[in-house]
């Protein structure tokens, strides 16, 4: 039998003279996200997407792989049949018979795109009742809550046959909405904050501040790690790391205790910004959330905001970290999250940090530090790879 996934669109559908535009990117996330798998034909019709192997293939990871592509909100696998009620009824005895033997109750659904048909939809769902109630007649119809529900959808290039789809990523495609600039710490939250604006269609471009040999190798490895797990939520990911060591030593020799995580902080913001318009990225996005931390005030947040003068997008903000560990749990982030390698963010943590900083106390606080030469040597010293 021919089998194919069918991917419905969420609220692309809603994108009006622009759909075309998403829907041709959401086609190239899922072509990058079956790399490896096979090859597929890809075409478009009534707000579904077509994925047809071309070659035999793992369909099953298939569907594993295109359900985490944002933009996508349900999808299933699904029997190809000719557009013949006979052959409907046929191959649906033959191609669900094993979750059919297995159930108890059932129902039908049909979905007639095709006015054409002969038959209407409270038709085919009688017609084709029937008929698999007479090849396994242990089964009951249950219209509310059946164990299995067979699904006929008779579209304009055939009628497809499955036992009802799951649920996609949602959102909308990565890269339809531009590129922002990712602070990757190595904790809990920046993961999460970076799947959540991919979902709303950024393309993500990651920044890692390394600070050996306070920070070790582990360290990177571990967001090296991260980044592996972003990426078939994200697609392709640039990392940036960052040479951070001087800056905090400096910042340790120079600077009153109680404002090293604040200086800290604008420094990284600065230096992201930075690199963040090399690298046509409108905004930066962090894991803030607020009063977590000494840092995470809301007039700690307004210091470091200060440093730069492009959006800081901030998605986990008003959530807790319990629900931000549910999310990092999905999407299998936290247990390389919580493996015991510490950042820079930890290197020289003061005993007593400022929790209602003034922006003027602060810049006083850094203005020992030739600001400007440490900026760009940092900037200078960057290194790239990239995850796919």
């Amino acid at each position: 039998m021919n089998e194919l996934i069918l991917l419905k669109n969420g609220e692309i559908a809603l994108k009006g003279l622009n759909r075309s535009t998403f829907e041709d990117m959401l086609v190239k996330n899922l072509r990058h996200a079956l790399h490896g798998v096979g090859k597929f034909k890809f075409y478009k019709a009534q707000s579904t997407i077509y994925a047809e192997p071309m070659e035999e293939c793992d369909l099953d990871e298939a569907v594993r792989r295109l359900s985490r592509v944002f933009g996508v909100a349900a999808l299933v696998r699904a029997c190809i049949v000719e557009k013949d009620f006979e052959q409907i009824k046929a191959v649906a005895a033959e191609y669900l018979s094993v979750q059919l033997r297995e159930a108890r109750t059932f129902r039908v659904t049909a979905k007639r795109a095709d006015k054409k048909f002969p038959l209407d939809s409270s038709q085919i769902c009688r017609e084709l009742g029937a008929h698999l109630l007479r090849a396994f007649p242990h089964l009951r119809v249950n219209l509310e809550h059946p164990d299995v529900e067979v699904v006929v959808e008779v579209r304009d290039f055939a009628a497809y046959l499955h036992a009802g789809q799951q649920p996609g990523a949602g959102g909308i495609p990565v890269g339809s909405s531009g590129r922002a600039m990712l602070l990757l710490s190595g904790g809990i939250d920046s993961p999460v904050a970076g799947y959540m604006m991919a979902k709303r269609g950024i393309k993500i471009v990651a920044v890692h501040f390394a600070s050996p040999p306070y920070t070790s190798e582990r360290a990177l490895l571990k967001v090296h790690g991260l980044c592996e797990k972003m990426t078939p939520y994200c697609g392709r990911m640039t990392l940036l790391t960052v040479p951070f060591t001087e800056i905090q030593e400096c910042i340790r020799r120079h600077c009153p205790e109680e404002y090293y995580t604040l200086v800290m902080r604008r420094f990284m913001m600065e230096i992201a910004g930075r690199l963040a318009e090399k690298n046509d990225c409108g905004a930066l996005i962090t894991g803030e959330s607020i009063g977590q931390v000494a840092s995470q005030t809301m007039l700690a947040l307004h210091c470091t905001g200060a440093a730069l003068d492009i959006p800081i997008l901030r998605p986990v903000i008003g959530m807790d970290k319990e629900e931000i560990i549910t999310v990092a749990r999905r999407i299998d982030t936290f247990e390389t999250s919580i493996l015991p390698y510490e950042d820079c963010c930890t290197v020289f943590t003061p005993r007593h940090p400022k929790t209602k900083p003034r922006l003027d106390a602060v810049l006083a606080a850094e203005a020992a530090l030739d600001r400007e030469a440490l900026v760009a040597q940092a900037v200078q010293g960057t290194t790239c790879r990239g995850f796919s």
